[in-house]
């Protein structure tokens, strides 16, 4: 199935996409909360403790300068990310679209999500690891627009399998790190994401949390192990590479559900639906994209 529809999958197709989960960011940032103090101090304000001084220095900047202004600032950001969503789609406009996305992307990666967590290191694959913003903007590189005919124009850029492989080895030694690198550990963070969810969320997050506290750390060295694996076997022959995307779109949908909630849709103030569609989409994209001509084995 992932053969067939590699076949399918194009720059376009990614470009278009892409475009509509930046249309989906916007009319997030159009909820009634966002034009309120509560995007600034409940949003980013979180996000910027326990990092840094280098990054919590311009997230607390960022932070001023929508307090000076909510509504007005929430506005533009609304319209940037629509904006950036529809020059995408449309495909006279789609190289403004890429610009815009790997700019804001970084923009927002850095000033609103402080490196997705990364500089703090409390952070993992399953609760949203690296951060939305910075693949919009890593996906966007690899399906900028070229010129010519041919069927390598038309494939998103090859590389992109060394950024998913850098991605699930990354998030490997990330669930090593202290804080992370117990069921318990684990189990705490699933759990404290059913607050506020609706019930059949939160009962899923609960059980979920409930089942690893009955297990021993075994469970973390599995999904270390997976996800190494589903890193490094994206750098072997096609087949098996299909075969280690399908198993991350896999697991990425269950870290969408279990670790980050479908984005807290439900919240008011969710501004994105997380890394997992970004994790997804960047696979199909590597599945689109042509052979590699040098391969670990």
């Amino acid at each position: 199935m992932l053969e067939v529809l590699s076949q399918k999958i194009t720059r376009r197709t990614i470009q278009i996409a892409l475009g509509v989960l930046w249309c989906v960011d916007g009319a997030l940032q159009l909820q009634h909360r966002m034009f309120t103090a509560a995007f600034a101090n409940q949003v980013i304000a979180p996000a910027a403790e326990g990092q840094p001084r280098f990054i919590s220095g311009v997230m607390h900047f960022f932070i001023h300068i929508l307090l000076l202004q909510p509504f007005v600032c929430n506005a533009i950001i609304a319209l940037i990310q629509l904006g950036i969503g529809v020059l995408l789609i449309w495909k006279r406009t789609v190289k403004f679209g890429i610009t815009g996305s790997i700019v804001w992307g970084l923009f927002v990666w850095y000033a609103g999500e402080g490196l997705g967590g990364l500089a703090g290191g409390q952070t993992m694959l399953l609760m949203g690891a690296p951060g939305a913003a910075l693949l919009y903007a890593i996906i966007a590189c690899g399906v900028v627009p070229k010129s010519g005919g041919g069927k390598d124009t038309a494939q998103p850029a090859v590389w992109l399998a060394y950024v998913w492989a850098i991605l699930w080895l990354g998030g490997a030694l990330l669930q090593l790190v202290a804080g992370q690198n117990t069921t318990a550990d684990v189990a705490a963070m699933i759990s404290g994401m059913s607050s506020g969810a609706p019930g059949w969320l939160a009962a899923l997050d609960r059980h979920t949390a409930n089942a690893l506290y009955e297990q021993g750390n075994w469970v973390i060295a599995l999904l270390v192990a997976g996800q190494a694996v589903i890193g490094f076997f994206v750098l072997v022959p096609r087949r098996t590479r299909a075969a280690a995307i399908g198993a991350g779109i896999i697991l990425s949908l269950v870290f969408w559900a279990i670790g980050q909630s479908f984005g807290a849709y439900y919240s008011g103030l969710a501004t994105d639906p997380n890394t997992a569609p970004l994790v997804i989409l960047l696979g199909l994209a590597i599945l689109g994209a042509p052979q590699m001509k040098l391969e670990i084995i």
